[in-house]
């Protein structure tokens, strides 16, 4: 017996993976619904050998359904996901809306997964920002060999992170750039994006932080350690499809980097490719459909007491989005609904 879900937001991009990751992972599925806007209704999406028809989020009725993953963004989660929860259909969100709710679980499956028994107070979950769920994947085991004290992290990320628009500009301008008179001013970022790069992810706050900045530090705290310090800088690079990052560790105890690597080896949703040489290491282009998180570059820090520092590379539409909300919905039929 196998369960009834939805897809909301089913025409984007995460909506798309979403759907495209149930099928590749077998999701015991006895019924599918794909959900859009209006203006998208009747457009046609795939779910492994089958295509579906979009239908109409505003009149659909959640009641008998038994989890929706939701990739609609924050002000239509706002709506349509308390409407399902109260039809009794669990919603999966991978908005930012419910992640800062202390009664609602914030949850990477190899990370927290008790957290799950949390989802009742409001039949809500949360998925996490994509930048934070890689970097926490690599942290964990780590952080339960030897505590970690404090995070430093730069990213790298694509410009899929920002939806089709952004993906659409990078195209644009980079063609414009070849073609004269076919240059594209910036609309999706505040500069130019193509061979350039953007200290900029989402608006700035008072302390001179940006939002997503903000979100690895408070949902890096949440999913993993209150007590970890994290300071982050985000930075919006042209690539289209996968998230990096080069991060800086601080540990209570000394972990060694072999230690790390043969920890990292073994942990859940991690893959270790460090060669000490010319293209030992996983780059963005390499990690695009994978499931995996990648670490590469592990070494010690001698500039910081106990300090290690890694690269880790991931697919922002798998990992970061997609792969983790489908995770979650496995991981809530394994000890909640158990039908599958």
């Amino acid at each position: 017996m196998g369960y009834r879900v939805v897809v909301a937001g089913a025409t984007g991009n995460v909506g798309r993976e979403m759907l495209n990751i149930l099928a590749e992972r077998e999701f015991p599925v006895d019924e599918i619904a794909a959900l859009a806007s209006r203006r998208s209704l009747g457009t046609e999406v795939s779910f492994g050998d089958r295509t579906l028809k979009t239908r109409d989020i505003e009149d659909f009725d959640f009641t008998g359904w038994d989890m929706a993953l939701f990739a609609i963004g924050s002000e239509a989660t706002r709506t349509y996901a308390p409407r399902a929860a109260k039809a009794g259909c669990v919603v999966i969100d991978n908005s930012s809306l419910y992640r800062y709710d202390p009664d609602v679980p914030l949850i990477v499956p190899e990370v927290n997964p008790d957290a799950i028994a949390g989802y009742a107070k409001k039949n809500i979950i949360a998925n996490p920002n994509c930048s934070t769920a890689q970097m926490v994947v690599a942290l964990k085991p780590l952080h339960d060999r030897a505590r970690i004290r404090r995070v430093v992290v730069a990213t790298y990320q694509s410009v899929s992170g920002a939806g089709k628009e952004a993906m659409d500009e990078l195209w644009n301008q980079t063609k414009g750039i070849y073609v004269p008179g076919q240059e594209v001013a910036p609309r999706k970022f505040p500069k130019q994006i193509a061979f350039n790069v953007i200290p900029q992810i989402d608006v700035f706050m008072e302390d001179g932080s940006t939002k997503e900045e903000w979100k690895m530090m408070v949902e890096t705290k949440k999913i993993l350690d209150p007590a970890i310090r994290v300071t982050a800088t985000c930075v919006r690079v042209p690539v289209f499809v996968g998230h990096s990052e080069a991060v800086n560790v601080e540990f209570e105890e000394f972990l060694d980097e072999e230690e790390a690597r043969d920890i990292l080896r073994e942990a859940p949703g991690c893959l270790v490719v460090d060669k000490r040489e010319p293209g030992g290491y996983v780059t963005p282009v390499e990690c695009v459909g994978d499931y995996a998180t990648f670490i590469s570059r592990i070494r010690q820090d001698p500039t910081v007491e106990n300090g290690l520092n890694l690269w880790i590379v991931s697919d922002n539409l798998r990992k970061g989005a997609a792969l983790n909300a489908v995770q979650i919905a496995e991981l809530l039929g394994r000890r909640v609904l158990k039908k599958g």
